[in-house]
């Protein structure tokens, strides 16, 4: 549904999209995932028709972005980072007029509206002025005029900026129930966002993808050492270099609390050289409390991901990671 090829943006001297190349299948749900400043948005309005690219190029639906810029739009519902809202127009007014400049057709418009102001709650303000709204429906106003026109793709850039607790939970639970109907691009710096909504992954870092997969392959392909939580009540300090002289132990650290003493550990992983490790603690009478292997999440795999010193390592096999 989504293609694109070798797109690169700059801004005077500032690259701020270097060669990237990815797709989006029709009916996925992609997370565009990167910190502030990494190309994100730059793309999203590159892929919507917005701004037009420095080199690359940008299919969707088998269009060409800017050879074919009115079909494209008339399949794109965009959300961007501050929604485009008339605010002395009234709710459903405004939507009525976005339907309209997008040419949908005259017989579908007030169904396409209804639906839009039932999807995302808007019935209740639908007949008062946007700019008399809390931050928070405003936000929904700008999902429901993505939404208006039926397009084929979504590009929502950080859709629930403003929202409280309670209204970001339904606009996940909205975005999922729209799974398969639209192809979603969802761009985010929020990890849990992603995390809820998402099938794929899709992270940027410095205007460069360093990864592109699941959440489950990203994590199996980018945890790489394993880690122990260890928890004892009578710590010994000589344990630390007896686990340290194992193979395939890299580090460890310990703190002490009210509750014991607690050591993480590195691995290699190996269940033998966990069963080793569990073994010697026990022989050495610390009082076992606690053993289990720490999980890694996505925030531990964009971290990773977006470090600094290994992101050039790392999106040297990008296109592994697809």
């Amino acid at each position: 549904m989504i293609e694109i090829k070798n797109l690169t943006k700059r801004y005077g001297r500032i690259l701020a999209v270097d060669d990237i190349s990815f797709e989006v299948k029709k009916g996925e749900v992609v997370g565009f995932l990167g910190p502030n400043g990494a190309g994100k948005t730059t793309t999203m309005k590159i892929i919507s028709g917005f701004m037009g690219p420095s080199s690359g190029e940008v299919k969707l639906d088998g269009l060409d972005v800017f050879d074919n810029p009115i079909e494209v739009k008339k399949r794109i519902g965009y959300l961007p980072e501050t929604p485009p809202l008339y605010l002395e127009q009234r709710v459903e007014e405004f939507l009525y007029f976005v339907a309209n400049i997008k040419l949908t057709p005259k017989d579908q418009i007030k169904k396409l509206v209804d639906g839009a102001i039932e999807k995302t709650n808007l019935g209740e303000v639908k007949n008062r002025i946007i700019g008399h709204l809390s931050k928070g429906f405003r936000q929904r106003v700008g999902i429901a005029q993505a939404l208006v026109s039926n397009p084929k793709v979504l590009i929502l850039d950080e859709p629930t900026v403003g929202l409280d607790p309670r209204q970001v939970a339904e606009v996940r639970e909205l975005i999922k129930s729209l799974r398969g109907e639209h192809t979603i691009i969802l761009s985010t710096h929020i990890l849990p966002e992603v995390q809820a909504t998402c099938e794929r992954i899709i992270i940027i870092n410095k205007g460069r993808i360093v990864a592109k997969d699941s959440l489950e392959e990203l994590t199996k392909k980018v945890q790489g050492h394993k880690s122990l939580e260890i928890r004892v009540l009578d710590y010994k300090k000589d344990i630390e270099d007896e686990l340290m002289a194992l193979d395939g132990v890299y580090s460890l650290n310990s703190r002490a609390n009210g509750k014991g003493t607690h050591l993480t550990l590195e691995f290699n992983g190996s269940e033998e050289l966990q069963s080793d490790i569990a073994s010697r603690v026990v022989k050495k009478g610390l009082g076992l409390l606690e053993l289990k292997a720490a999980s890694v999440n996505l925030e531990d795999i964009f971290i990773k991901l977006t470090n600094r010193d290994s992101v050039n390592e790392i999106s040297d096999d990008s296109e592994a990671l697809s």
